[in-house]
């Protein structure tokens, strides 16, 4: 393990969590998920470091080197975890991002302490990074530390990418912290959204609540005594490693194992495959409701259906989570109840993660993949599960208020909140022909093996490397009304 506290890099990523988790030996392994994968190729070629916590309190670590990625640890306390990301993050934006789906919490010690963490994830990386690197911070929990990083590295290039999705103005305008959070967004060169109507929310909000010119999708933000600086919101939808996604469904042992899911399962004609975090924006209690009542009428038999619910444990210290929770599994446990018969599971429930290639053999076992999402930046899962059917198979229900359905236009798109449309979807799905089938699920597949992670990647890259060039090219300085102008006292402060 090298120190590399003395360099400074020309890339550099910050986000939240490192790419790597501390194993119970001490060692680190390689987190799973896109991000790290879109990014490793860059972060080799540019020798970057990657800025973030390393995913347990108090834990002080130094700068070190991980399979070529130079790793760069800021610490948080119980106290941060609590306030900054249970609090702030999980129980404020999280919520607010999602249509209030849950109430958020609006709580200023929590903002105090958002705003302490982020100043220390700025400083971070201000420390290593080269002069005139380029710096690219990820999402939600880090919305102020463009703005700080401008202020003290006014030579670096900054992106911003918002993984979740950006509300409209009327409930944005509840954030009383919003004019805030748009400033520390304006501190980037190029702001990245899943979605175009994301993109257009922020615009909005910028106009709404700033004096900043807009024209889709530039914004040009004055600062007193300054040129004016070009920024660039647009949307970058996100995407997976589809290739490696076929080539492990294509490997022998992946499907046997798939196999033994479906006879472990009693062979079912139909498996339909759930596989989200326990949170309340997916729609989990919408599907089991859909599924239920098609039991209930008769329009499905438990001898023939079955649905396999993966829930992956989330944010499980957060009350509304906790509720979630035992909401959901007294639903599971009422339909087995009601419906379940010795030889079959109504509803197969999991609630733990698998590895990677567990999740490639259900995307194979499963004929129907539903995502019912409330609200969804993207939903990585309905890209993996098309990745995976190399064999032209399943059908993917799909909801219109995730990013994805904006690309996938082939999958069977529902609102969620019309159960008795869900319901349809359901059936029809069960029910298709196996040529309509290979019809859908080829299309699907070549958007999502064209679009992917590193696609995604590229673009947002390219587009920030294309501000950089042109940062010199501005507008005369511009002077503010006295009215306008900002200490930074009145910025972070309610």
């Amino acid at each position: 393990m090298a120190s590399t506290t003395a360099k400074t890099y020309h890339f550099v990523v910050v986000s939240n969590r490192l790419p790597v988790d501390r194993a119970p030996d001490g060692s680190w392994v390689r987190s799973p998920g896109g991000l790290v994968t879109a990014l490793e190729p860059v972060m080799r070629s540019a020798d970057g470091a990657w800025v973030g916590w390393p995913g347990q309190p108090d834990l002080e670590v130094e700068p070190f080197e991980n399979d070529g990625i130079h790793i760069i640890p800021v610490p948080l306390s119980e106290y941060d975890i609590a306030n900054f990301y249970e609090g702030f993050s999980n129980d404020t934006l999280w919520p607010l991002y999602h249509d209030v789906i849950a109430p958020p919490g609006f709580h200023r010690d929590w903002w105090e302490n958002y705003v302490l963490v982020n100043q220390r994830f700025a400083d971070a990386a201000a420390a290593v990074a080269a002069e005139n690197a380029v710096v690219w911070v990820q999402d939600y929990q880090l919305q102020l530390v463009p703005r700080m990083l401008r202020e003290a590295r006014p030579d670096l290039t900054i992106g911003f990418f918002n993984h979740i999705p950006f509300p409209p103005y009327g409930i944005y305008s509840q954030l009383p912290w919003r004019v805030q959070i748009i400033e520390g967004l304006l501190g980037a060169d190029v702001i990245g959204f899943q979605r175009v109507a994301d993109a257009g929310n922020f615009l909005r909000a910028v106009r709404r609540l700033t004096n900043h010119a807009t024209k889709n999708p530039a914004i040009e933000v004055a600062t007193d005594g300054q040129p004016v600086r070009r920024v660039i919101a647009r949307a970058f939808p996100i995407s997976i490693d589809a290739a490696s996604f076929e080539e492990l469904a294509r490997e022998p042992r992946i499907q046997e194992r798939a196999r033994e899911i479906r006879e472990g399962l009693g062979n079912p004609k139909t498996i339909m495959l759930g596989v989200d975090r326990l949170d309340y924006t997916k729609g989990i209690g919408h599907r089991l409701k859909a599924f239920g009542e098609l039991l209930a009428e008769g329009r499905v038999d438990v001898e023939d259906v079955t649905l396999v619910q993966v829930a992956n444990p989330s944010r499980e210290r957060v009350a509304a989570y906790m509720q979630l929770r035992d909401e959901i599994e007294l639903t599971v446990g009422r339909i087995n109840g009601d419906f379940g018969t010795m030889s079959h599971q109504a509803v197969s429930y999991h609630h733990h993660g698998y590895p990677r290639d567990e999740m490639v053999a259900l995307y194979l076992a499963a004929d129907v993949l539903l995502v019912t999402a409330l609200r969804d930046g993207m939903n990585l899962v309905a890209k993996e599960y098309v990745a995976s059917r190399f064999d032209d198979d399943g059908v993917l229900v799909l909801s219109e208020f995730t990013g994805a359905s904006d690309e996938l236009k082939r999958a069977l798109l529902i609102n969620p909140h019309d159960i008795d449309g869900m319901k349809d979807a359901m059936v029809q799905a069960i029910e298709m022909a196996p040529k309509e089938r290979a019809t859908r699920m080829r299309a699907l597949r070549r958007r999502v093996l064209e679009n992917d992670v590193a696609r995604w990647s590229g673009n947002f890259l390219q587009t920030l490397e294309q501000a950089r060039q042109g940062r010199y090219d501005r507008i005369a300085p511009m002077h503010l009304p006295d009215e306008l102008e900002w200490t930074v006292d009145r910025r972070w402060s309610n």
